[in-house]
């Protein structure tokens, strides 16, 4: 009960009897120090209501607004992430910590892209929450995606066509986009050239989800120790890294590396900078294109399908939808690469 109703229910049930002693006590010579102790005790008895109601007051989530992040960021050293998540899991505890009685969350990253059926041979049996999977297209960057699996590898069929129904509408809108522009000039036709690309990508990766292609190459996955130490040694499991401390995965965000990723995180390496390059920025999209989807966290339960609209190329900052049941990886921008257009 709140200390306001408390207070008030005191001052509803102590006052008027109070009151009506103190009247009867104040024709008597003894007046003076019957109402001061009167008083004290009044003064006593709402002090203490007071402190006992603060006491039942919750404290609340101490957590919220906290976001914990596992995996790799651009510029990382990908060997040294591999020692490090090797480390961690050696040393992870075979007793189960407070709060993780069903296992602690691990992010496994594959040493190559796989199809959904070989996946299920490679996690088994452990139990999965999300996959991460990209389409490598030579010469061109692609979306990374993270699909919600509870049931492997039906989930992760389910969740490719989702995304392979997304792409088809993006590479349609991408065509129409591009019908649209008038001219001749320079411009119009680099717009155009844009667009075309945009729409070649797109219908290749729905074409790809759309067969259950060889697309992913990370899982979430929650087991114990014993389990997660054994799953390491499996063949195709590049690394097994540990996050003992991730009791929420809607407040954790995970950031495999990407199996071209063999020394330097940068963005994929089928259109990444060569060895000697330094790290690369964050790519930003290509003027005119629709800029990539975000997700915020991560949730264990699938999301419903939800439709999104592609932004029109003359907003200059991207709004960020509803998060849909299969939705970009919150730390990777990506981007479209057009081809260079030529003078006709």
């Amino acid at each position: 009960m709140r200390a306001g109703n408390l207070l008030r229910q005191l001052d509803q049930r102590l006052l008027p009897p109070l009151t009506r002693a103190v009247a009867r006590l104040g024709d008597r010579p003894t007046r003076s120090g019957v109402l001061t102790w009167a008083a004290a005790l009044s003064a006593a008895a709402v002090l203490g209501t007071a402190l006992w109601a603060a006491d039942e007051t919750p404290s609340g989530d101490p957590t919220v607004g906290e976001v914990t992040r596992v995996g790799v960021t651009d510029g990382d050293s990908v060997p040294g992430y591999l020692r490090s998540a090797a480390a961690d899991l050696a040393a992870l505890s075979s007793q189960s910590a407070p709060g993780t009685a069903d296992g602690t969350y691990a992010l496994v990253t594959l040493d190559a892209y796989l199809p959904p059926q070989r996946l299920a041979m490679v996690l088994g049996d452990v139990p999965v929450s999300t996959v991460f999977g990209r389409v490598p297209l030579p010469g061109r960057q692609t979306e990374i995606v993270k699909i919600p699996a509870l049931r492997v590898p039906d989930d992760v069929v389910a969740g490719m066509d989702q995304v392979a129904s997304r792409k088809e509408t993006e590479a349609a809108d991408y065509r129409a986009r591009a019908a649209a522009v008038d001219g001749d000039g320079a411009s119009e036709r680099e717009l155009r050239a844009r667009y075309a690309s945009g729409a070649e990508v797109a219908a290749a990766e729905a074409a790809a989800y759309r067969t259950g292609c060889a697309c992913v190459y990370a899982a979430v996955v929650r087991a114990a120790p014993v389990v997660l130490r054994g799953m390491a040694a499996r063949p195709d499991v590049r690394a097994v890294d540990p996050a003992p401390e991730v009791y929420r995965l809607d407040r954790t965000v995970f950031t495999p590396p990407l199996p071209e990723q063999r020394d330097v995180v940068r963005p994929p390496a089928d259109t990444g900078p060569t060895p000697e390059s330094a790290p690369a920025e964050r790519s930003e999209p290509a003027p005119g294109l629709p800029a990539p989807l975000a997700s915020v966290g991560e949730s264990s339960e699938p999301a419903p399908v939800v439709t999104i609209p592609l932004p029109e190329p003359s907003s200059p900052e991207p709004t960020e939808p509803p998060p849909p049941s299969v939705t970009t990886s919150p730390d990777v921008a990506i981007a479209v690469e057009p081809p260079t257009p030529t003078s006709s």
